[in-house]
């Protein structure tokens, strides 16, 4: 009984310093204006889309293989007008941890703008993206995902 209890404390304590990772957004790294895209199809855009908040947060990147089993996985749908400015995010898959739907919805947010989509005639792009999240608060997005181990 008292081993029991002291695994389930163990594995408590294990989860809770990585819920901190997500009470902060940390600013993006973008400086000076944003190019256009030159993606003609939402899909491209999407990449493009990938590698802008890549570039806004270099520092959260997780580099290599990600590990077998990751914190959280989400699944996001954003919108964006012909500006390239965030018109909505819409969850398609919340993530298993909580502490983690907001951080990424506010760092989409905070990466804006986005690219304007200047080759494609709609008023506005919608794109998904899966966010693989690692518990030190790294990510990469399936767009650019190096894969896992």
């Amino acid at each position: 009984m008292a081993a029991a209890l002291a695994l389930g404390l163990a594995a408590l304590l294990a989860v809770m310093p990585a819920q901190a990772q997500f009470t902060t957004v940390p600013a993006p790294q973008l400086t000076g204006p944003v190019p256009a895209s030159a993606a003609q199809t939402e899909a491209d855009y999407r990449l493009e889309a990938a590698r802008h908040i890549y570039a806004a947060y270099p520092m959260r990147v997780f580099r290599g293989k990600l590990p077998p089993l990751l914190y959280s996985v989400m699944m996001v749908e954003v919108e964006v007008d012909a500006a390239g400015e965030v018109l909505n995010i819409s969850v398609i898959r919340k993530p298993a941890v909580d502490a983690v739907s907001p951080w990424v919805q506010a760092m989409v947010k905070r990466a804006g703008p986005f690219p304007a989509p200047a080759k494609i005639t709609t008023p506005s792009v919608k794109f998904s993206e899966i966010w693989f999240v690692d518990k030190s608060g790294l990510f990469q997005l399936m767009a650019l995902t190096e894969g896992q181990r």
